[in-house]
């Protein structure tokens, strides 16, 4: 008995032994993770605010609003600028408007519009350190970027196709307000059915606008798809199978009118209508493009550029040579492939400058 007690206080001993020798048991420890072993990240700074003011017609006006907005969306995208947008309903909204993007100390302040020149002259001239672009309009002070375009260029383009088109020999265009951001598709319109006239021998006629006289068709304001309906109505009662709207949301009524007639053609404005409102595409002879987003991302780009030292009252003029202007396709199987070789060839005429769409000599007229 004793022997066995002294075998196992001998077993207990050497137990304890091993245990000390080893140490004390350590606690396993996790890996470090990635979390905590990366350098802290830090967030890219914002980009510079971008804030632009729509005309009355609103942002989704298939027209001249839209076209905008897409600059600052591409903006948006590539560049990384804030860019948003604010709706005017009335002219009162105006400075409203300019005042909001003012106090968020916008990098650019685009307005939209012709009408919209007498707020844009007045802010730019009390904030000098905000930029500002203006659509449809020459520069308004240093601060300012005039965003132009020959609209005319592409309206002559679009006058000769129409003429080529037009089964009845009239075709017609109204526009929304007497304005020169209006009447410059109008006189380059009239211009180019006036040099087919003159190159084919035939006597297509013009409705609704007169370029010597300074005198045609208006709808008063760029909203009533009602008074396109009406104005659209009228002239085909008239006789006429083609008619170019200038007047933003107003001409969506004249589209519908000619569709639901079934023999005549609308020609947009602004943008390509087969895109920005296909449910017209069928009875789209084509469109007069103004591309106002080309404009507008160029004037973002220049003051997203660091080192930027201002407009210095700079314009931009879009052209058919600089693509701030165009004409769309024209509808298959509207005109001969003959008519289609000419118009190429009267383009490049126009940008040459040997081919005069009318808009100088209009202008002249109003000194």
């Amino acid at each position: 008995m004793l022997k066995k007690f002294w075998a196992l206080l001998s077993l207990a001993l050497v137990a304890s032994m091993l245990l000390s020798a080893c140490g004390p048991t350590a606690t396993p420890t996790a890996e470090p993770t990635q979390e905590a072993t990366a350098a802290p990240t830090q967030e890219a700074a914002p980009g510079p605010i971008i804030g632009m003011v729509t005309d009355m017609g609103g942002i989704d006006d298939k027209s001249f609003n839209a076209t905008a907005w897409k600059g600052i969306e591409r903006a948006n995208s590539e560049l990384g600028v804030q860019g948003s947008y604010l709706e005017s309903q009335q002219q009162t909204d105006y400075a409203t408007n300019i005042t909001q993007f003012v106090k968020q100390n916008a990098k650019l302040v685009v307005t939209v519009g012709f009408l919209l020149a007498d707020d844009t002259a007045k802010f730019a001239a009390e904030n000098p350190n905000i930029n500002f672009a203006i659509v449809d309009n020459n520069s308004l002070g240093a601060n300012v970027r005039g965003l132009t375009f020959s609209t005319d260029q592409a309206g002559f383009l679009a006058g000769y196709a129409a003429a080529a088109a037009t089964k009845t020999g009239k075709v017609a265009t109204f526009g929304g307000i007497n304005i020169p951001p209006v009447t410059i598709f109008m006189v380059g319109f009239e211009a180019g059915v006036k040099y087919y006239n003159e190159q084919n021998g035939t006597a297509v006629e013009v409705l609704g606008w007169n370029s010597a006289e300074n005198n045609g068709v208006f709808a008063g304001n760029f909203e009533s798809t009602d008074d396109g309906r009406r104005i659209a109505e009228e002239f085909m009662s008239e006789g006429a199978d083609i008619i170019m709207p200038v007047a933003g949301p107003v001409g969506l009524g004249t589209a519908q009118a000619v569709q639901e007639a079934g023999n005549a053609w609308v020609i947009g404005v602004d943008t390509d209508w087969t895109v920005s409102s296909p449910q017209y595409k069928d009875v789209m002879l084509t469109s007069v493009m103004k591309n106002i987003d080309v404009a507008v991302y160029d004037s973002i780009m220049k003051v997203a550029t660091p080192g930027f030292a201002g407009f210095n009252g700079e314009n931009y003029l879009g052209t058919l040579a600089n693509n701030g202007v165009g004409l769309a396709p024209v509808a298959a199987g509207a005109v001969s492939a003959d008519v289609l070789k000419a118009v190429e060839d009267i383009k490049s005429g126009v940008m040459r400058g040997d081919i005069d769409s009318g808009w100088a000599a209009y202008l002249a007229t109003l000194n």
